[in-house]
């Protein structure tokens, strides 16, 4: 007997969607002033997002966390059905399997998008780490996939991949996993308040575009959050 196709309902599908992945840094070394400093971020973004008409209808959140282990802590939704709650900081750095996790969680809603008949922009896969991932290394077997699927997704304009490093990340590595044209920033100390200010900002920009046209976005150290790692 077959199994019945998991509906999956899209709030407002007569808007185009855009979809957001956050990949959060919840391991041990992010306790204290961070963890408490990103808590703080991601209820701003939430904040910033509803008060925009058009953003709360076409932004679409999923969070990751990772620290011990990956957690789909929340699966795609608007904005409003997002409840922040206090992460807490633990546990090692799964880092390439949140990756992972992220870039398949885009490609299946793109699937469910698609399937409705549902326009999109280039969904976002947005990473915030302290460190280095202690699930691969340089040169494995896992390494070398996130690193393929990471800049095959970037150039075949499947996703876009952001990656913010905080102190004291290993931006040897972050550089290497990132898209070549789209290195990582530096945060500014714990400015989390002003770069989720920049990423609600952006959203917000995106939602009111057309969906494929090419967009400027806010240069992070112009806007106060970014630093750039020489």
């Amino acid at each position: 007997m077959e199994e019945l196709e998991k509906i999956v309902e899209i709030a407002n599908p007569q808007h185009p969607h855009c979809p957001v992945v956050l990949l959060l840094d919840v391991s041990g070394s992010m306790a204290g002033v961070k963890i408490s400093s990103l808590n703080e971020g991601v209820k701003l973004f939430k904040e910033e997002i509803e008060k925009d008409e058009l953003a709360s209808k076409r932004v679409d959140l999923a969070i990751i966390t990772f620290g011990g282990e990956v957690k789909v802590f929340h699966q795609f939704s608007p904005v409003e059905n997002f409840e922040p709650v206090e992460f807490e900081a633990s546990g090692n750095t799964p880092m390439g399997d949140a990756i992972l996790k992220g870039i398949e969680m885009v490609e299946e809603r793109k699937r469910e998008y698609k399937e409705r008949g549902i326009d999109y922009y280039r969904p976002w896969i947005f990473m915030i780490t302290d460190g280095e991932p202690t699930d691969m290394r340089e040169g494995d077997e896992k390494w070398e996939e996130v690193i393929k699927r990471i800049h095959e997704g970037e150039r075949n304009k499947k996703f876009l991949f952001f990656c913010v490093g905080v102190e004291p990340a290993n931006f040897e590595i972050l550089k290497k996993l990132a898209p070549p044209e789209r290195p990582p920033v530096k945060l500014k100390g714990t400015k989390f308040k002003e770069l989720f200010m920049w990423l609600s900002k952006s959203q917000i920009k995106v939602s009111s575009s057309k969906v494929g046209e090419k967009l400027t976005l806010e240069d992070p150290v112009k806007a106060g959050w970014g630093e750039i790692e020489l």
